[in-house]
């Protein structure tokens, strides 16, 4: 029951184990939008550009906010949450409840406009016309006269979270709102509120505050937020911070464009929950000597994920599910599962193995990390890279003083250029890799806000089996004349700040995929052509470099020509030649080759050593070789392959 082609099940072995990979890392995620419904919220704010006239609210940037984070969740995360609520408004409704039975109302001027859930396509164009100020939605953002009370808002959040979300691992309430100080004195409030805030810390629910300055006060979380904002993650405590509240960089003033572009930027980077990998695994830095990390994936390449086939020729579209099954070539009947054994192809005979044997074969024991040495971070090259890198961080809950000891390897490594080569086993049943363990510095950007924390990257690297033979090539050095010019036209092209920023470009083949199943689920007219950033800027790279360029291509006439004048005019050879100068030329030639090498043993062995330092040796003849290794005390027996090995081992020792 083989399969004839061998590679198929060696696909299909490692298909199944990145499968297994990715659905370890699955986490859903539920996010809920809380966004302040006040006088000051809704007033417009002027552009700080003259040339734009457009006037903007926070509230509407911040329901446009949601909106695009919406758009995006529900086709790249089809599985996560999301929900809206408006806090301080006049009208009030909490699931079945609206403003009608006031009376009753558990959580008075909360509005849930839409309730967590998996986003659906109604739900968005709904979110959609509240943005557009289409049909009741000025009613909806009437603010209420009197102040709400937060600890009121983070119950229904808590709410709304324990009744819709109760088994989620990723929980987030996201504040947006230009109040730093929503209860003033009031310390009944104010600790009613903390109370609230802890009570979702405990059930696992991260707040993130998105502050907005007014024009004429700059917000401050030390008034009132510092109090209810837990900087680490309720789920994982030990995972890096990667963003920290910061209001000069979550803040905009003035312009409603800029306003929002600000708050986008800000919700993007924190849309994706910090996933650990693998968490707790032993670091192994000697004998009996370890300390506990947890993994991330930091990058990793995003592809369209196919969720389901679709059977369209009913009533309706229906999920179609598959099925497999496996029949015998010779009888026809179907195999089943337990009957299977998986083979491979050894010469002509298959090799079949167990499902125990073939457990057995890829148990090389248990998720570690083993360091086996240092070496200089010069030694690894720029190619040594198979896989994406993992990103690692201590963690204190197998072994008190994790972050100590790593804290102090992490300093070393930077301070000594070091990097360390660990054996390591990503989980069961992985096959283990030799890595590069290499400290990171922190990263911040013009905000002085952390982009990246300190900590180790574990980088795969090859083993001998995964390196391929190089091409021969020949290496022709251009002239310092037009190496000189093409420098200048390099630096006229550098990149802001001469970085690269992946947050600049977003895929657009990815981009343009999504794009067209929003047209084509929210009913919207479809677009004409995708937006890539990537295609290279003609006109200011020509404003840029032009000129350069043009004196570049002068440059290469000039030394091409004088290349030309200097090399030797071909001569022709049509000439017909009589057979004794041909013979004569020949009888002369054939000597000549062996001279050099038959007139010494010292001729001979710089002949060798020219051959070798040129990786030419397969050129030389057999005799020449077994007289190398036999002037040199060597064993001439053998192939040729085995008489160019011997010499290559004695010549490099």
């Amino acid at each position: 029951m083989a399969d004839g082609n061998p590679h198929r099940e060696d696909e299909a072995a490692e298909e199944e184990e990145e499968i297994d990979e990715t659905t370890y890392r699955s986490v859903k995620d539920a996010v809920l939008f809380a966004i302040d419904v006040s006088d000051s919220m809704l007033t417009p704010r002027p552009s700080a550009d003259p040339k734009k006239h457009t006037q903007e609210s926070p509230t509407t940037a911040a329901l446009k906010c949601a909106y695009h984070f919406m758009q995006q969740r529900i086709i790249s995360n089809p599985q996560d949450m999301m929900g809206v609520l408006l806090f301080g408004t006049q009208a009030s409704k909490f699931f079945e409840e609206d403003e009608d039975s006031r009376g009753d109302l558990s959580y008075p001027n909360c509005y849930l406009f839409t309730d967590l859930d998996v986003p659906s396509a109604q739900e968005v164009k709904e979110l959609r016309a509240l943005v557009d100020d289409d049909g009741d939605s000025r009613d909806i953002l009437a603010p209420a006269k009197e102040q709400v009370s937060m600890a009121n808002v983070l119950f229904c959040a808590n709410q709304i979270f324990t009744s819709r979300a109760p088994n989620f691992l990723s929980r987030r309430l996201f504040i947006i709102t230009d109040n730093d100080n929503p209860h003033g004195d009031d310390k009944t409030l104010r600790s009613a509120a903390t109370v609230r805030a802890k009570d979702l810390y405990d059930l696992g629910v991260t707040i993130e505050l998105f502050p907005i300055s007014r024009p004429e006060h700059e917000f401050k979380n030390s008034k009132f937020y510092d109090d209810i904002i837990y900087k680490s993650s309720p789920n994982d405590p030990e995972a890096p911070a990667y963003l920290q509240t910061d209001s000069k960089a979550a803040t905009a003033t003035g312009d409603g464009i800029s306003l929002l572009n600000t708050l986008l930027s800000s919700i993007n980077s924190r849309t994706v929950p910090r996933r650990t990998h693998f968490s707790n695994m032993p670091l192994e830095l000697g004998p009996d000597f370890k300390i506990s990390v947890s993994g991330y994936i930091l990058l990793r390449r995003q592809a369209p994920a196919r969720n389901s086939f679709i059977w369209l020729n009913g009533e309706k579209p229906v999920v179609a599910k598959g099925v497999t099954t496996h029949s015998a070539d010779d009888t026809g009947r179907n195999v089943e599962k337990w009957e299977i054994r998986k083979a491979y192809k050894f010469g002509g005979d298959q090799v079949t193995f167990s499902p125990d044997e073939q457990k057995a074969l890829r148990d090389f024991g248990e998720p570690v990390i083993r360091v086996i040495g240092f070496k200089p971070i010069t030694a690894l090259p720029f190619w040594a890279n198979v896989k994406h890198p993992y990103f690692i961080y201590p963690s204190e809950e197998d072994y008190v003083g994790s972050s100590r000891v790593f804290s102090a390897l992490h300093q070393m490594l930077l301070r000594n250029k070091k990097m360390a080569l660990v054996w390591f086993i990503a989980r069961k049943g992985a096959g283990p890799v030799l890595a590069a363990m290499i400290a990171g510095e922190e990263k911040l950007d013009e905000n002085g806000v952390q982009k990246y924390p300190p900590g180790m990257w574990i980088l795969p690297l090859p083993f001998a089996d995964d390196i391929r033979q190089n091409p021969e090539t020949t290496l022709n050095v251009a002239p310092e004349p037009l190496i000189d010019q093409m420098r200048v036209v390099i630096q006229q092209l550098q990149l802001p700040k001469g970085v690269y920023e992946p947050l600049r470009y977003p895929n657009p083949s990815l981009q343009w995929h999504y794009r067209i199943l929003q047209a084509l689920a929210l009913d919207e007219d479809l677009p004409e052509k995708p937006e890539d950033r990537t295609i290279p800027k003609y006109r200011q790279i020509d404003k840029r470099a032009g000129d350069y360029v043009l004196s570049w291509a002068d440059e290469l006439e000039k030394q091409h020509a004088k290349t030309s004048a200097g090399a030797p005019h071909p001569t022709s050879t049509l000439v017909k030649r009589g057979s004794k100068d041909r013979a004569s030329e020949t009888e002369d030639s054939k000597p000549s080759k062996k001279v050099k090498v038959e007139e010494g043993s010292g001729n001979l062995e710089e002949e060798v050593r020219k051959h070798h330092e040129k990786g030419t040796l397969s050129k030389l003849t057999v005799a020449i070789l077994k007289d190398f290794l036999t002037s040199n005390g060597r064993s001439n027996a053998g192939k040729k392959a085995d008489l160019i090995e011997r010499v290559e081992e004695f010549l490099e020792q």
